[in-house]
């Protein structure tokens, strides 16, 4: 009972620990629209939404009701997971419920914003979802501000004010006692990895690497794991992770 953590009525200490068979077993059940399947598959992967909310602990919000929009992140992750896709469960959900989680503390933002900029603000939202679905490029300001025939600078405004803002001293990552901050994260945008990659044809690029290579490239590149996370992620050494992921970059530098 000393690891027993509570949260709105879950006990941590009964969560069901399922093997990746088993959960992929029920993922299909799921998809065949078994009402109990998804119950059963949710609940089994409830400590997603748990590690996610320790992220938020800092903040002075409700923890009870940040875990309650976790769980509907988690719900919405698990009706829209494409299971065609050779991704794990976990690394397509945990971003789903960061966003919902970080969509609720921005409603709930004590900083008043206007209705008109909020308009503009989901409005432009709305858009960069619709315009990224075809794309593998994140939509300018410039696309989403004629797609909302509005101003450029009224959509930069309005995203910037609904943002969460926070401290460059923020840890991000620990491990016994190193901690990494986020101004350890900061790049430099003229030499950086990250926009060459955004800036190629990823899909044909990315074909050209084997399965593992392209988990580690969209743990890295997409997700924003750092290699420490995608060694316990895929079950592999920091080491092992560095190597490959050099390669798949060169691999796909040579392709071009």
């Amino acid at each position: 009972m000393g690891n027993k953590v509570e949260i709105t009525g879950v006990n941590t200490a009964t969560l069901p620990k399922l093997t990746g068979k088993q959960l992929g077993e029920l993922m299909e059940k799921v998809k065949l629209g078994d009402s109990y399947a998804r119950e059963e598959f949710a609940y089994a992967n409830m400590r997603l939404v748990l590690s996610v909310v320790q992220r938020f602990s800092a903040r002075k919000e409700n923890m009870d009701d940040i875990f309650q929009v976790g769980c509907v992140g988690l719900m919405k992750a698990i009706d829209n997971f494409d299971t065609s896709l050779n991704v794990k469960f976990s690394t397509y959900a945990v971003p789903m419920i960061i966003g919902e989680i970080k969509r609720f503390l921005r409603d709930n933002n004590s900083v008043r914003v206007s209705r008109s900029l909020r308009d503009i603000a989901y409005r432009a939202l709305k858009a960069r979802e619709i315009l990224g679905k075809d794309s593998v490029e994140e939509p300018r300001i410039e696309d989403i501000a004629k797609y909302l025939d509005v101003e450029v600078k009224d959509v930069a405004i309005a995203m910037d004010a609904i943002s969460d803002p926070i401290s460059l001293g923020e840890p991000v990552y620990n491990e016994g006692d190193d901690t990494i901050f986020l101004m350890d994260q900061v790049s430099d945008n003229k030499h950086s990895e990250e926009i060459w990659l955004e800036n190629i044809n990823l899909k044909e690029a990315l074909a050209k690497l084997n399965e593992r290579e392209k988990e580690i490239v969209m743990l890295r590149y997409y997700i924003g794991k750092t290699q420490m996370e995608v060694s316990e992620e895929i079950g592999i050494s920091q080491a092992q992770v560095s190597r490959l992921e050099k390669n798949a970059i060169e691999q796909i530098k040579k392709y071009f």
